[in-house]
């Protein structure tokens, strides 16, 4: 069950969405690492044609800001400046806030590897954004749990 704010109704068992970001994370973490392995596949990744790699990196640049910016939002939301105590709903809401910086850490990271055309900064972005959502789907099936 849902509340109107789209947070879970409390009591309830955590929604296919936490379990689907945490599913992601676990692809990405390992897809990093398998990539890591295969020389010739991270180089065709990290370096593919000018005009698709500008196309990337661009790509890369307007995520990560549309990231941020739903990060300061979230983190916004979820000062609970309406009440003196911070409640299950504002502490899910900064834990979103948090992943939300750490997966624009990851787009821009992820560019900057396609502007330079090096393999090691996508392989950071891959492994920030695997654990930093692996991280915060625990963190908020522990909050979802804890109401």
């Amino acid at each position: 069950m849902v509340e109107p704010s789209g947070a879970p109704a409390s009591g309830s068992v955590p929604d296919r969405a936490r379990l689907s970001w945490l599913v992601f994370g676990i692809v990405a973490f390992v897809g990093g690492t398998m990539l890591g392995w295969d020389a010739g596949l991270l180089q065709a990744v990290v370096s593919p044609p000018a005009l698709i790699r500008a196309a990337l990196v661009g790509g890369s640049a307007v995520a990560g800001l549309a990231l941020l910016f739903r990060a300061l939002r979230n983190l916004e939301a979820g000062r609970g400046l309406h009440s003196g105590e911070l409640g299950a709903h504002d502490l899910a809401t900064l834990v979103r806030g948090a992943r939300y910086v750490f997966l624009a850490v990851a787009a821009f990271a992820a560019g900057v590897g396609w502007l330079v055309g090096h393999p090691l900064p996508f392989i950071v972005a891959l492994v920030i954004a695997g654990v930093d959502v692996l991280e915060t789907s625990f963190l908020l099936l522990v909050v979802t749990l804890r109401r």
